[in-house]
């Protein structure tokens, strides 16, 4: 079968499709013949060496993807050949197959396709997550979207509008701010890229209290970390929650912790991924609520981009070059 596989560590051109052994069912596991696969900014930071969790050489990268079970191993109960799932694996979903754990597989609905499916998992599953059992949002409350446009950028404004939030949508272009409003955001805002500066994180703040009447934000969702932390978190308001999804922007900021004392906030780690393991059935809620939200079309994953796996390589520069509007999936 074709996969595409990190060969060496680097940027997107140092990425390879390669003839690879076909995967066999093992006890426990499935086989899924891929239709999809999403990729999201931490499989641009493996493949560089820059990730948390780092497979060995060679890897076929890839988190999310979905498809058509063909081929089930022993002790497997949940499915069978045939079913539609979507998995959630860690690498492994730019290949024609994957193997993959059943525990690690969730069923696609009728109501969704497979890009959508594929879209869905790991950002809506972050935002829901986030919003829900990690800032407690509450309805008439306002939320604040950083990196607005991204995959858990759209999925928080929808999910923030869908629990009643008053959101506003962060982002670098006004192409970008259009998006986020045709997706349920009631205001956004350009704000500067790059590493800013004193006066860039002054007009930051004031700009996100400006647009709270002078309150704050009662929740700040942040997956870009860097310069623009600080300044979001300074502009909360009393009793606010400041999420922590990740660091897109480069660098992890250092907060001056009196800001937490002066505001009664607090700095809110987000880590799905370690609460799926602690939790699943509480996950297994999280997606049942996302499959009806979908259903009633209040969500619906916003894919700008789609690739042919031959196509990996470029899929992958579009993601870290940050040109991707919503997700980025490659077709198999």
């Amino acid at each position: 079968m074709k996969a595409l596989q990190c060969v060496e560590m680097g940027g997107p051109d140092k990425l390879e499709i390669n003839e690879v052994e076909s995967p066999s069912a093992i006890p426990g596991h499935v086989v899924i013949d891929v239709k999809s696969g999403s990729i999201n900014f931490p499989d641009v930071l493996m493949i560089q060496g820059l990730y948390q969790y780092q497979p060995p050489l060679p890897f076929t990268p890839g988190g999310e993807s979905a498809g058509i079970i063909s081929e089930i191993g022993e002790d497997v109960t949940k499915f069978k050949v045939g079913d539609k799932v979507f998995a959630m694996t860690g690498t492994g979903a730019f290949a024609e197959k994957i193997l993959a754990h059943e525990g690690s597989c969730t069923l696609i609905p009728d109501s969704m396709d497979y890009d959508s499916a594929a879209a869905l998992s790991m950002t809506y599953g972050t935002s829901l997550y986030a919003l829900k059992q990690r800032a407690n949002i509450q309805p008439g409350e306002t939320l604040l979207v950083l990196g607005a446009s991204g995959g858990v950028g759209i999925a928080a404004i929808e999910l923030g509008k869908a629990m009643g939030a008053k959101v506003i949508a962060a982002a670098s272009t006004q192409d970008k701010i259009d998006m986020c409003m045709a997706h349920g955001a009631d205001e956004g805002f350009i704000y500067p890229s790059g590493n800013l500066d004193r006066d860039q994180q002054k007009q930051l703040s004031n700009k996100i209290k400006e647009l709270t009447g002078g309150m704050g934000a009662n929740v700040v969702y942040d997956p870009v970390g860097d310069s623009y932390a600080e300044p979001c978190l300074r502009a909360t308001a009393w009793e606010g929650r400041y999420l922590v999804i990740g660091f897109a922007a480069g660098e992890i900021p250092k907060i001056p912790l009196n800001i937490t004392l002066l505001k009664g906030c607090q700095i809110v780690g987000v880590f799905w991924g370690a609460w799926v393991g602690l939790f699943p059935d509480e996950n297994k809620k999280n997606f049942d609520e996302l499959f009806k939200l979908h259903a009633e079309g209040k969500i619906n994953p916003e894919v700008s981009q789609r690739y042919a796996l031959e196509d990996s390589a470029e899929a992958f520069s579009h993601l870290a070059n940050r040109k991707a509007k919503g997700k980025v999936i490659i077709n198999m």
